[in-house]
């Protein structure tokens, strides 16, 4: 039976969610378990057949553990079927929501010297009542400024779960073969 790591890095847990339905298609065929990066030194990632690394962005990047995970473990993840997805609020909009046109991602690979076998971008999700202070007024800001939900009462989800079972679906084909 084939075994696959899902390793994440987020802020506000939506990142997380999408790791857990990505799981559950990944369970269909073989093992999976997934992992905080912040825990990633406690894992062998060499016993697995395939990785699965998810980031979201906050504030414009990606956070630093992703970079130095990628820099230590290169060669490990590279001789396994591998994928990297992003989540972030700007592929709410379909002209950013592919990796080829959403920034984040391609900030990405151009920081990243991982090449990844399959990319996906997925929307992120705004959750105002959860955020202090600082960070509502920081997002709602940003949202503003880009045409984006500013009722700071409200919570407000992007994540295209279709788009994020076809990510496992096509994951889980290429660990197939």
């Amino acid at each position: 039976m084939l075994k696959t790591l899902i390793l994440y890095s987020t802020v506000d847990g939506q990142t997380l969610e999408i790791c857990k339905r990505i799981s559950k298609t990944l369970r269909e065929t073989g093992d999976v378990e997934i992992f905080n990066i912040s825990e990633a030194s406690k894992v062998q990632i060499s016993k697995y057949d395939g990785f699965i690394l998810g980031a979201s962005i906050r504030y414009g990047k990606h956070r630093s553990d992703v970079f130095n995970f990628i820099k230590k473990n290169q060669k490990t993840i590279n001789s396994k079927k591998n994928a990297f997805f992003s989540v972030n609020v700007v592929a709410r909009k379909p002209e950013k929501n592919t990796p080829d046109t959403n920034p984040y991602m391609q900030k990405f690979l151009e920081l990243s010297l991982w090449r990844p076998e399959l990319l996906a971008v997925f929307g992120g999700k705004i959750d105002y009542p959860k955020y202090g202070l600082i960070d509502k007024f920081m997002i709602r800001l940003i949202m503003w400024i880009t045409n984006g939900p500013i009722d700071t009462s409200g919570t407000f989800e992007f994540t295209d779960w279709d788009k994020v079972d076809d990510f496992s679906q096509e994951f889980n084909q290429r660990l197939d073969r």
